[in-house]
């Protein structure tokens, strides 16, 4: 899938949900307390930032769309204090104030980057409380292109079933955060994002990703959801939609330094990718990228647009290439999701020459992406006798990846490449040279589920032991 940074700027979304504030002291902790076993911190620094719905709508600005803001805070310092950095940051507030509660803060006393304690200061909201809302949520709505519900069961989304109704009749995708067990509430939104400890919770568990995808289908089923996508930590996202294949995306992140307000920036992202135009399955793809880049950061933390950006342009220049037998599957599951024709062909390929190259230039063109097994060094041997290959594994692999027709390179250990093909399961599987169909390794099974079979010829005379005999004649 080819992802290009979204037109932002373009979008208008609407966050309804709880809103709090965000607090950090920073200090060092060098001894421990005389009073009870704890570390004595040193507070040197505090800060700030908007969370919960707060950290959504300030995600969705910092990508350079439009983002409004209704939640419920209390008559506070803290509640003029979270106000005043959304405005700075381009999000248009709309706050109900409580006459009798606290703006909801949490604060984290963090050490060498390290979390020690987490205090939080609040009351769950009323009816009374959120009595405003809906008129709000109505005069607000006929301007955003995406309706975003951020549910942290704070009590500021006590009617969701009414502002998903809202949205319907004016034909807006409703993008839900959802909170506990409850997802009835959620019945009828465009599209819900839970972690797979929430979605486990609703549904039971799933001890593998088939259990995992049938659950989630019926979910969607009973609740008339459009789409569901599923938030997995390590192992990643997957997107379901009741008519497409489910779409399975590993993990980005390098480095996992703080996972605070991950789900908020996959939800920002996914709805202003979607306002701006995007199809769900780029968005879902761009969201991912995000979150790899959120859990490198500590607490909670917006990504910039020339952040995404960058992502994006340095996925564009991966995902091909060199790749492990686990890494090509996973692009190739990936490629077949978004309707691409895999072709795969493979050989020693000890010396590149021209016939090499015309002949994967032609499978190339008989579908979207071109898979290269080659044997390794000791498969070569076996099969090609003593002195073979001429050129390791690794130096074979590298002139294959820097010829335009190739998109992925794979290497095997053994013999013939079956293994590969029942794992890819490619939709043609090519050869080259004078073999016949029936000679073809691995073709009985590729015809077994529907797949392609075909024979192409290299250019005459061109083979690479016609070289190594002429390289012989020669000395």
């Amino acid at each position: 899938m080819k992802l290009e940074m979204p037109p932002f700027q373009q979008a208008k979304l609407l966050v309804i949900g709880d809103v709090m504030l965000d607090r950090y002291w920073h200090g060092a902790a060098s001894r421990i307390s005389p009073e009870a076993p704890v570390p004595v911190v040193k507070v040197g620094n505090q800060e700030d930032r908007p969370g919960g719905a707060g950290n959504v709508a300030l995600n969705i600005a910092a990508l350079g769309s439009a983002a409004t803001l209704i939640g419920v805070v209390g008559k506070d310092d803290n509640a003029q204090d979270l106000e005043s950095r959304l405005v700075a940051a381009g999000v248009y507030c709309e706050f109900i104030k409580s006459e009798d509660k606290p703006t909801i803060t949490k604060l984290r006393v963090i050490s060498q980057h390290q979390q020690l304690i987490r205090l939080d200061f609040e009351e769950k909201f009323d009816e009374q409380d959120v009595a405003d809302l809906q008129s709000l949520a109505t005069s607000l709505l006929p301007s955003a292109q995406v309706l975003v519900l951020s549910d942290y069961a704070k009590g500021a989304l006590q009617d969701v079933a009414a502002l998903i109704e809202l949205a319907r009749k004016q034909n807006i995708p409703i993008i839900v955060d959802p909170k506990g067990t409850d997802f009835e509430k959620y019945r009828g939104s465009t599209l819900i994002t839970p972690n797979f400890s929430e979605f486990e919770a609703v549904v039971g568990t799933c001890v593998n990703e088939e259990e995992l995808v049938k659950k989630g289908l019926k979910l969607m089923s009973d609740l008339e959801l459009q789409a569901m996508l599923i938030t997995r930590g390590e192992h990643g996202m997957t997107l379901l939609r009741p008519d497409s294949e489910e779409l399975h995306l590993p993990a980005r992140a390098r480095e996992v330094f703080d996972v605070t307000g991950a789900g908020d920036t996959v939800i920002s992202v996914l709805a202003s990718a979607l306002a701006a135009g995007d199809g769900l399955a780029e968005a879902t793809a761009i969201a991912n990228l995000a979150a790899g880049l959120v859990v490198g950061k500590l607490g909670t933390a917006a990504i910039s647009g020339p952040e995404l950006r960058r992502a994006i342009l340095t996925e564009q220049n991966s995902g091909m290439g060199v790749m492990t037998a686990e890494q090509l599957s996973i692009a190739v599951q990936d490629a077949k999701a978004h309707g691409e024709k895999i072709v795969f062909t493979n050989g020693c390929f000890d010396i590149i020459h021209a016939g090499h190259v015309g002949y994967l230039s032609e499978a190339k063109k008989l579908g979207d992406r071109l898979v290269v097994a080659i044997n390794a060094d000791d498969s070569v041997a076996r099969l090609k006798g003593p002195g073979r290959p001429i050129n390791p594994v690794e130096r074979r692999m590298a002139v294959l990846d820097g010829l335009e027709a190739v998109d992925w390179v794979v290497n095997f250990e053994e013999d013939t490449p079956e293994a590969l093909l029942k794992s890819l399961q490619p939709d043609i599987l090519v050869k080259g040279g004078d073999y016949s169909l029936e000679q073809v390794v691995g073709g009985e099974y590729v015809l077994s589920y529907g797949g392609e079979v075909k024979a192409l010829e290299f250019l005459d005379d061109c083979s690479t032991s016609a070289i190594v005999e002429k390289m012989k004649d020669s000395s």
